[in-house]
């Protein structure tokens, strides 16, 4: 097979068990469909290499403590003092131990009677759906939520039932179609930067019995009181029944939470795949979690500082007529359309030096692909200004006008017109 991959040296000389055609025809079509025909050779994923003057936009260290002297500090001292810990599934721990008391410092810290520390925030949502659906349990999914909570859906065997993107009354329409069951949303959305209309939601669940489930992964320690996220900002703490976390974001670590009931803590930890057959996280990184709950803590000015940020640059990019799809958040995408559009902005963007994260199918929709640009605490004024200059220079290079996202901005829908994209999505939705 010849493909870019024949340019990695690494293991030439060594052979490998044959693959059987089932397999190289999906190796095969990867490299001719998208790397050659779609990304001319090239990679979506790889650009430029960054220069000392860039500016990475590309993490979700929001806060910028990821090399707070605090965490480090705790860390190196318990990696010293601890090594890697004893090697097993958290399953066997009990009694006083740094891990159990960090899950009740969290699960306080999110207002939460109990919680459960996972080893990702995809580990925390798969298990979470798994321990809680069944084949006969409809899960309603927003059509933007991450990939891992449907990935959860899969697991458990359940019912899948897609509803548009922020819309609780499409919801409703499904619960009514479908019946009682589970409803799973983002508080902030990955891709985009939108924020759930939390109480809208909760309403129709109240009103339904169904199960609300809010990942927290990009409001927890950037929304809420000393940043506890947005269901508890909202006071929904008592009508949210799961709360999930990955703590790779405003976190700066590797690790995933859930928020639950007492008795839900020990059911979860021994009937959860993830929870049962995984070794648990090592003492550094635990050490190193609840340092970090102690800077986030104190933290509402790098909070006030990441809001002002962001809110500056969403103006300044709305004014220069990109479309960033209702964000309200750090988050702020690009959203070009098609990869090659996308790889025409990554490297107008890299070529000036703000480098952020490309988002493509499988993240986003087809021909929806996009640049996001994740803002945090460090940056200066001057910095933003520099993105967005940037981002006005470029246009006419990008071609701006020509992306799918702007004309949907300049498009005054007729209600005729309204009435059969409504419909065109009802049907995209109940496929």
């Amino acid at each position: 097979m010849k493909n870019v991959s024949d340019s990695l040296v690494q293991g030439r000389g060594y052979q490998h068990a044959a693959l059987p055609e089932f397999v190289t025809s999906r190796v095969e079509r990867y490299y001719h469909e998208r790397v050659r025909e779609t990304w001319a050779g090239g990679h979506i994923m790889r650009g430029r290499m960054p220069g000392a003057d860039a500016l990475h936009l590309s993490s979700n260290d929001y806060l910028a403590i990821a090399r707070h002297p605090d965490i480090i500090n705790r860390m190196a001292d318990t990696l010293y003092a601890d090594g890697s810990g004893l090697l097993m599934s958290a399953i066997f721990l009990h009694g006083d131990c740094p891990l159990l008391q960090f899950e009740n410092r969290l699960a306080r810290y999110m207002r939460a009677e109990s919680g459960v520390l996972c080893q990702s925030g995809y580990a925390a949502n798969t298990g979470l759906i798994q321990s809680i659906a069944s084949a006969r349990t409809p899960v309603y999914v927003d059509m933007k939520a991450h990939m891992s909570l449907w990935e959860g859906v899969r697991s458990a065997g359940a019912e899948p039932v897609a509803f548009r993107h922020n819309d609780a009354t499409h919801l409703e329409q499904q619960i009514a179609r479908h019946g009682q069951g589970v409803v799973l949303v983002d508080s902030v959305y990955s891709t985009d930067g939108s924020v759930c209309p939390l109480v809208e939601f909760a309403d129709v669940c109240d009103r339904t019995g169904c199960v609300f489930v809010v990942d927290e992964s990009h409001s927890l320690g950037t929304h809420g009181p000393r940043g506890a996220g947005l269901v508890v900002e909202l006071g929904l703490e008592s009508r949210v029944a799961f709360r999930t976390a990955s703590l790779a974001k405003a976190f700066a670590g590797r690790a995933g939470f859930i928020t639950c009931a007492a008795d839900f803590q020990e059911y979860f930890k021994f009937e959860s795949n993830p929870a049962i057959f995984s070794s648990t996280l090592l003492p550094h990184e635990i050490a190193g979690l609840d340092a970090t709950l102690s800077v986030i803590e104190n933290s509402d000015d790098r909070r006030a500082t990441l809001s002002a940020n962001a809110a500056w640059l969403r103006e300044r990019l709305t004014e220069l007529g990109y479309n960033l799809n209702g964000s309200e958040t750090q988050i702020i995408a690009l959203e070009a359309g098609t990869e090659q559009r996308t790889i025409i902005l990554r490297d107008a963007l890299e070529a000036r030096g703000i480098f952020g994260s490309v988002f493509c199918a499988p993240a986003t929709a087809r021909n929806r692909a996009l640049i996001r640009l994740s803002i945090h605490a460090a940056l200066t004024h001057a910095q933003v200004e520099r993105i967005a200059t940037v981002c006005r220079d470029i246009r006419d290079e990008v071609e701006l006008d020509k992306w799918a996202s702007t004309r949907r901005l300049g498009d005054e829908l007729s209600p005729r017109r309204r009435g059969r994209e409504r419909a065109g999505a009802d049907n995209a939705v109940a496929a």
